[in-house]
């Protein structure tokens, strides 16, 4: 696998929507918002009972946002759009009326870790250690603190984000609440994650959309909320301390 791509199964009432990168599945802007068109699109779609959100290749779930597009951010406006990018998938999936399944199978950092928090039921491999790595280059997980937050609570977000250097395991991400099961194989996280969705394809659909929905009551300003956090990126992303430290990465 060469090129980036999302792209969607439906199978017996199961969309699977799969997202690859060449760069450790690192999220650019046109992948960010084909991500949140299919997901859209899934919960609209009445031959969709349950979603199941994963991405391609074996140990890297998501490598957060791509460093060749935050390089080339020049202007605030060009920074708030591309963080937005981020913004879109979260609120895209909160207002999602199917269950979204989370396949995460390995690795996830910064916005990956926003995406992973997103599911209303994340299922993990025991490589699936999580890093919050924004402070590392001078901004930090302003857009998708909030989706983070809701699953691990404020002390464990702000444990991860302050300690930007280090990734904390699966079994401490299932233990703050973002994973509900972590399982010891590719292969066996794929079968739990199946029979899992095939088993919540037997539930009243309209339960599940009415759960759904006071499952994420609270968040309705998120709309707002994270577009003034894709502003404050947006303003960070050019200053000269992440310019210097962005200057590594090329």
């Amino acid at each position: 696998m060469t090129k980036p791509y999302v792209k969607e199964q439906i199978e017996n009432g199961i969309s699977t929507i799969e997202f690859f990168h060449p760069a450790h599945n690192s999220l650019p802007g046109d992948i960010l918002a084909k991500l949140a068109k299919t997901i859209t699109e899934a919960g609209n779609n009445p031959e969709v009972k349950v979603i199941i959100l994963k991405s391609g290749g074996d140990r890297t779930f998501c490598a957060g946002a791509s460093f060749k597009e935050l390089i080339n951010i020049n202007d605030a406006e060009t920074g708030k759009v591309f963080f937005s990018g981020f913004a879109n998938v979260i609120n895209a999936m909160r207002k999602c009326p199917k269950f979204i399944i989370g396949r995460i199978q390995g690795k996830t950092v910064g916005g990956g870790v926003g995406v992973a928090s997103a599911t209303d039921y994340c299922m993990a491999s025991k490589f699936a250690s999580i890093k919050l790595s924004e402070l590392n280059i001078g901004i930090g997980p302003f857009v998708v603190g909030p989706a983070v937050e809701r699953k691990l609570g404020l002390t464990g977000m702000s444990q991860i984000a302050i300690d930007a250097n280090s990734f904390y395991d699966a079994e401490w991400a299932r233990q703050k609440g973002l994973y509900a099961s972590v399982h010891e194989s590719t292969e066996a996280l794929d079968e739990a994650v199946q029979a899992f969705a095939e088993n919540l394809c037997n539930y009243n659909p309209e339960a599940m959309k009415e759960m759904k929905k006071i499952m994420w009551s609270g968040t309705e300003n998120w709309d707002e909320l994270l577009a003034e956090r894709a502003v404050i990126s947006g303003r960070l992303v050019l200053s000269d301390f992440t310019k210097e430290t962005l200057k590594r990465f090329k």
